[in-house]
């Protein structure tokens, strides 16, 4: 069943309980909603949530749920408004991303935004016609992520994070990558027509191998990865912290010798330091195990987000949480640089591509508005575990990827 869009319209400290939606059970989303002690017209914006389907992102409600309890209280709301967001849960379908889109129009959202979602491209004919933009970090659709028209996403593309993480092992001395990735359409996209176009432009050796989205067996994934003895093994992209625990766990049973890569995750590591030392993973933005490491304002960051996903009742932290915290707060700094009449989707589009030097929150400074790329950046983070579980950034700043190799990839750059 279609579970209903739901309203979130945090108060000035915490996120609201849930409330109960009226109508139809299987039609009518469940809704989310409190008061807020903002004056002027809630700025309503649309939420691609996908914490539904074979492979959830529960984190990145949390993130969404956190940053507008933050926004709307300590923050000020955007020049005195209250965000108040329009949830509707995906589950990887095309159908349901267009349903949502549907939803969104009908409730004249000023902008969507994107958690991760690994069919949003469907959600964009719609919101297009609509003069709706599509908001994110990375498009994990690389269909989305092949154009600029209509969107704004604020992290890199997935080809940087791609091609960064493979410069990086090149440069190590690493002759050899497998890598697993969630079989969907858009990994298709990414397996089997953007890894061999980097690896050959990097003159690296990288495979691309799949596991079920609903019947996952690692030990097979572990095996298959192990079996050619690569000096680089692990996950292009992680649904889940689960997926890394246990794919690492298997990798770690076989014995493999080689660099583990987990992608985004993180969790794993606090729960065995030591073995998931040496392991690596890459990040848009600065996350909470490598604080130590960061950047003063990146610190002070870091521990505004931990404030607010704490307080999330039941919620799910972990690298979307941080990415949707920061996706929300991106939205709501660029926007208090506008007009109120700019606070419609076309106005919403021309701010943000506007952007120019844009301190990031828990990112680099960015750049939109390129004509042939969504993205405000290449750049990247890219950490090694250290045995006390902490995550250290292997270079002193922040990782850009080889122009030439980006410019082969449509929407990269």
């Amino acid at each position: 069943m279609h579970r209903a869009p739901a309203v979130i319209r945090a108060s000035t400290v915490l996120v609201a309980a849930m409330v109960a939606a009226t109508g139809c059970a299987s039609d009518a989303p469940s809704a989310q909603s409190t008061t807020s002690t903002l004056s002027k017209p809630p700025i309503v914006v649309g939420f691609l949530n996908p914490s539904g389907g074979p492979v959830p992102q529960p984190g990145a409600d949390t993130g969404a749920k956190a940053a507008v309890s933050y926004i709307n209280g300590e923050f000020g709301g955007i020049n005195g408004h209250p965000i108040e967001v329009v949830t509707c849960d995906t589950d990887t379908t095309p159908e349901r991303a267009q349903s949502c889109a549907n939803m969104f129009v009908e409730k004249k959202v000023v902008a969507v935004m994107d958690g991760y979602n690994l069919s949003s491209s469907a959600a964009l004919p719609t919101l297009t016609a609509a003069q709706i933009p599509l908001v994110g970090m990375i498009p994990f659709d690389s269909v989305t992520g092949a154009k600029a028209e209509n969107r704004v996403f604020f992290a890199a593309p997935q080809a940087a994070f791609l091609i960064g993480a493979l410069q990086a092992f090149k440069t190590e001395g690493k002759k050899s990558v497998t890598l697993a990735l969630v079989d969907t359409p858009s990994s298709h996209q990414t397996i089997d027509k953007l890894l061999p176009v980097v690896a050959k432009a990097l003159e690296i050796d990288a495979k691309g191998i799949y596991f079920s989205p609903t019947n996952p067996n690692f030990t097979a994934v572990a095996s298959t990865i192990a079996r050619d003895k690569p000096d680089v093994g692990g996950l292009v992209a992680a649904p889940s912290e689960a997926v890394c625990t246990a794919l690492v766990k298997a990798l770690r049973q076989l014995r493999y010798q080689g660099e583990i890569f987990t992608a985004a995750c993180t969790d794993y590591v606090k729960g065995a330091p030591q073995q998931a030392a040496g392991g690596a993973l890459y990040s848009s933005n600065w996350l909470p195990a490598a604080a130590r490491y960061a950047p003063p304002e990146a610190q002070r960051d870091l521990a505004l987000a931990e404030k607010y996903i704490s307080a999330v009742s039941g919620g799910t932290a972990g690298y979307y949480a941080f990415g949707e915290f920061a996706l929300f707060m991106n939205f709501a700094k660029a926007m208090s640089t506008a007009t109120d009449a700019d606070l419609t989707g076309p106005g919403v589009l021309k701010t943000l591509k506007a952007l120019k030097d844009f301190p990031s929150f828990l990112g680099p400074k960015v750049t939109c508005g390129s004509a042939t790329s969504p993205n405000c950046t290449t750049q990247l983070l890219l950490f090694v575990v250290q045995p006390d579980g902490s995550i250290k950034p292997v270079t002193d700043t922040w990782i850009t990827p080889i122009p030439q190799v980006m410019s082969v990839i449509p929407g990269a750059v």
